[in-house]
């Protein structure tokens, strides 16, 4: 099944249209692994893609898995959501909890997760669905410097974080605030400056793009040209909190200002997460309601890689 893409912006950014490759139950957290494979979460379990396209289970996560990365060790970090902990899957299979708990309390549902260039991992910790048992108000952004060693690095700042992305540079990290449960909610992508020390600087917020009464923003992604592909919208409106009328569902293509450069419809609800792949990284992978979508583009993503040996 093959879509048009929707012309917003510049002409040559990518001819392509996005290629759906079936139910595979891609529910969320696509991440291209070092081998060249795609992982993603659904039904409890990360799936494993290889390169002629069949599907396996890679391991099972009986507390729910969401958001994926590979860390520069080419080791497996997954947000386990009703487990409330982010894990890292090593070398050899065993599981290593980074983290479970902050200041004593549970996380809320650990969601997605970024690197920066020194290894350090961001998190999100929003709450959807029911709020019983919450031990922490705030759903906001982590950061974790080692196993156990867990750092808050937003809060009040945003209302409920989704979508977190630190820029190649080591400058931004970008949130996907998303409360799409509350009438007149966020549906923001917002932009925060880092510290050196990993810290954000909370005054530096800066809206990129508001999807106002639409489904908010989810995951989110960066070419090596800097425009952020963000997966958001709604094709079926989910009243009274969210509308289809303006954003439909799909990957919001942005500028670095904000400016939406282009839309690309993706039909089936809801548009999750994506992440860039392929040998040349000029594939962007799309999950989207148990559906997995490919579409071509004309610039490389950024994807972590390994470190060279020795550094």
């Amino acid at each position: 099944m093959r879509l048009s893409i929707l012309l917003i912006g510049a002409c040559g950014l990518f001819a392509a249209e996005p290629e759906n490759l079936g139910s595979v139950g891609a529910g969320e957290g696509p991440a291209w692994s070092p081998a060249g494979e795609l992982y993603f979460t659904g039904g409890g379990k990360i799936s494993r893609r290889v390169a002629d396209g069949s599907v396996s289970v890679f391991r099972e996560a009986p507390g729910g898995a969401n958001g994926l990365l590979f860390d520069f060790e080419g080791r497996l970090v997954a947000c386990e959501p009703r487990a409330g902990r982010v894990t890292r899957t090593e070398k050899d299979g065993s599981i290593t909890i980074l983290a479970d708990r902050f200041e004593g309390k549970k996380f809320n549902s650990p969601n997605d997760l970024t690197i920066d260039s020194r290894g350090r991992i961001y998190f999100s910790d929003p709450r959807y669905g029911s709020r019983d048992g919450m031990e922490l108000a705030v759903e906001g952004v982590y950061r974790i410097d080692a196993p156990g060693k867990v750092a808050q690095v937003l809060g009040a700042e945003v209302e409920r974080a989704n979508g977190v992305l630190v820029s190649p540079d080591d400058r931004y990290l970008y949130v996907a605030d998303n409360n799409n449960n509350k009438i007149g909610g966020a549906r923001k992508l917002w932009r925060f400056s880092l510290r050196a020390d990993g810290g954000v600087v909370a005054s530096s917020r800066k809206l990129i793009y508001d999807w106002k009464d639409g489904r908010g923003p989810d995951g989110v992604k960066m070419d090596m040209e800097g425009r952020l592909f963000v997966a958001g919208g709604l094709n079926k409106s989910h009243l009274p909190y969210e509308t289809a009328d303006r954003f439909k569902g799909g990957i919001y293509v942005l500028s670095a200002a904000g400016k939406l450069l282009r839309f690309v419809p993706v039909p089936v609800d809801e548009v999750t997460n994506c992440a860039f792949g392929g040998t040349d990284r000029k594939t962007l992978f799309i999950t989207a309601g148990g559906t997995l979508w490919r579409l071509p583009v004309d610039t490389a993503g950024w994807v972590t890689a390994p470190r060279p040996t020795g550094r």
